[in-house]
């Protein structure tokens, strides 16, 4: 059995190429229970929670990640989410491998968002505003860089040093990334909005929306967490990674639909439905489009399985 670090995992995992991957792995489908969900409480008392995504296709492998959620880690400075992959073989059973998940969870998260940008976006969206300077934004931004033409890029945090800080690693890599501290006016300037916080009241306002933005929200994972307000919800058509996930968990969905905001038939679809053509994405340059990613179980093992291909080939 091999264990891979996060290094290997990034150095397997192009965004561009991951991208492709998630696209045919949601075409080819794959049988991924709604994940568990489990409140825990850490040494200090504070809320915690576990999550168990399991995922497998009959015959050629499968595999689960654990995830804790800690809040509280920003804290003590320690990253707020801790992730283990375990891949198995398909046939037998057997562990092939045990792969760092928090370096899977922030790449293929970030392709999923840009697999969906390519559906939902404007062609010609070439700013980009990042809510949030966590671990997973940097990968975010570079996600959408690699499958979009991104002239510029603005990044907003509640803590504006952690955003200056950012900005200007994405710069030293090339990126025309500026830190901002002006979150209405940058999400009224951007064509793709790309949120990644554990926020539990709005931060962007739909009134702040220009026709034809695109929102692509990743932070709220639980039905307490917000990432913006019923009014962008109510004015987007929406999308989703896994349905059922988010209509059960993730707060700007389920929140907008419990207070009637929003209906489930106001959902258009998801991601397996863009990828095989069921469903018609953007379909005017005026229209606001919304992406709810709470994480698909799928997503995991198609990244697993990339990474083990790579090492198979010997790259």
């Amino acid at each position: 059995m091999r264990v891979v670090d996060a290094a290997e995992v990034h150095a397997a995992l192009g965004y561009a190429s991951l991208t492709d991957a998630l696209a045919e792995a949601f075409r080819a489908g794959a049988v991924t229970p709604v994940r568990h969900h489990h409140p825990v409480t850490d040494e200090a008392g504070g809320p915690g929670t576990l999550l168990l995504m399991p995922a497998w296709q009959p015959g050629r492998s499968l595999g689960i990640k654990s995830v804790t959620v800690f809040a509280a880690n920003a804290d003590r400075g320690l990253p707020s989410v801790h992730a283990t992959y375990l891949l198995l073989d398909g046939e037998t059973g057997a562990p092939r491998a045990v792969i760092d998940g928090g370096a899977l969870t922030e790449r293929r998260t970030a392709a999923a968002s840009a697999l969906a940008a390519h559906y939902l976006a404007r062609e010609d969206a070439s700013r980009m505003l990042m809510v949030g300077a966590g671990a997973l934004a940097r990968h975010l931004i570079r996600a959408h860089a690699a499958t979009r033409d991104l002239s510029e890029i603005r990044i907003w945090n509640r803590t504006a040093a952690r955003a200056e800080a950012l900005a200007a690693a994405l710069a030293a890599e090339g990126y025309s990334a500026t830190a901002t501290g002006d979150l209405e006016a940058a999400a009224s300037w951007a064509g793709v909005i790309s949120c990644a916080t554990l926020a539990t009241a709005p931060l962007i306002r739909g009134k702040w929306l220009q026709p034809g933005t695109h929102l692509d929200l990743v932070g709220a994972f639980r039905p307490d967490m917000r990432e913006v307000d019923d009014t962008a919800v109510g004015r987007a058509r929406i999308f989703v990674d896994v349905r059922e996930s988010a209509l059960a968990e993730a707060g700007d969905i389920a929140g907008p639909l419990a207070r009637g905001i929003i209906a489930e038939s106001d959902i258009a679809g998801d991601l397996t439905a863009l990828v095989r053509g069921e469903v018609l994405g953007r379909r005017s340059d005026d229209e606001i489009t919304l992406f709810e990613s709470v994480g698909s179980a799928l997503e995991d093992l198609a990244a697993a399985q990339m990474v083990m291909e790579t090492f198979d080939r010997g790259e």
